[in-house]
C-alpha cells in the first residue's frame, strides 16, 4: 500500500523553524521526442536535486504506444518516481513544469501532441486539489497503463486515492501497447 506518511511526522525547515509534513509523492515521466530515454534520465537526476524532494526509488521503463495522441505520434518512454516531500503540491507542480520547460517541452493547443518531457504529479499523499491546474489525485491515471504498472512494479499493493488498489485497476484496464524495457534503467542518488 502507498504509504501516506504520518501527519505528526514533521521536517523543521532549517531556517525559519517551520514544521511541514512529509508526503509521499507519486511522479509520473514521459517523452517521446528527441532523446526520450535522457530526457527521462535527466528529468530524475533534475528532480533528485530539488531541495525538500528525497526520491525513494525508481520504476523500471517502459515503451508505450501514444494514448490519445494525434496521428503519426511517437512512441512513449514512460516511467514512474516515489518520493518523499515537504513541499506544498503547487510548489511540487511549478517544479514538475520547470523541468519539463528545461527540456524545452513545447506547450501548443494541441492536446497530448508528442513531447520531449512530460511530469505529471498523480498523488500527493493524501491532498485532493480540483483547481484547473493541479487536479490530485491526476484525472486520468486509473485509466493509464503507462502509469499504473511501472507504480505496481514499485508497490504491489499501490493504491490509488479514491481509485482502489493500483492491481485491481490494471487488470481493469490490461496492459496492452506497454512493453517493458530491461535494456534501460533509470538511475538517482
Amino acid at each position: 500500500m502507498t504509504e501516506t506518511p504520518n501527519p505528526n511526522i514533521i521536517d523543521a525547515d532549517t531556517l525559519t523553524g517551520e514544521m511541514r509534513p512529509i508526503r509521499r509523492v507519486v511522479i509520473a515521466l514521459g517523452s517521446n521526442l528527441g532523446d526520450r530515454f535522457g530526457n527521462l534520465q535527466g528529468a530524475v537526476e533534475a528532480l533528485a536535486d530539488t531541495p525538500d524532494v528525497w526520491l525513494t526509488s525508481v520504476s523500471p521503463v517502459y515503451e508505450t504506444q501514444p494514448v490519445d495522441s494525434p496521428a503519426g505520434a511517437g512512441t512513449f518512454l514512460n516511467a514512474v518516481l516515489l518520493a518523499d516531500t515537504t513541499l506544498s503540491a503547487s510548489r511540487l507542480l511549478d517544479r514538475a513544469l520547470a523541468v519539463e520547460d528545461a527540456f524545452d517541452r513545447m506547450r501548443g493547443e494541441e492536446q497530448n501532441a508528442p513531447r520531449t518531457l512530460d511530469v505529471d504529479l498523480i498523488v500527493v499523499g493524501d491532498r485532493r486539489s480540483d483547481k484547473p491546474s493541479l487536479i490530485l489525485p491526476h484525472p486520468r491515471a486509473a485509466e493509464r497503463a503507462f502509469v499504473l504498472q511501472p507504480w505496481l512494479d514499485l508497490e504491489p499493493d499501490a493504491l490509488l486515492l479514491d481509485h482502489g488498489p493500483v492491481a485491481d485497476l490494471l487488470a481493469k484496464i490490461g496492459t496492452e501497447g506497454i512493453t517493458r524495457r530491461d535494456d534501460l534503467a533509470l538511475e538517482f542518488e
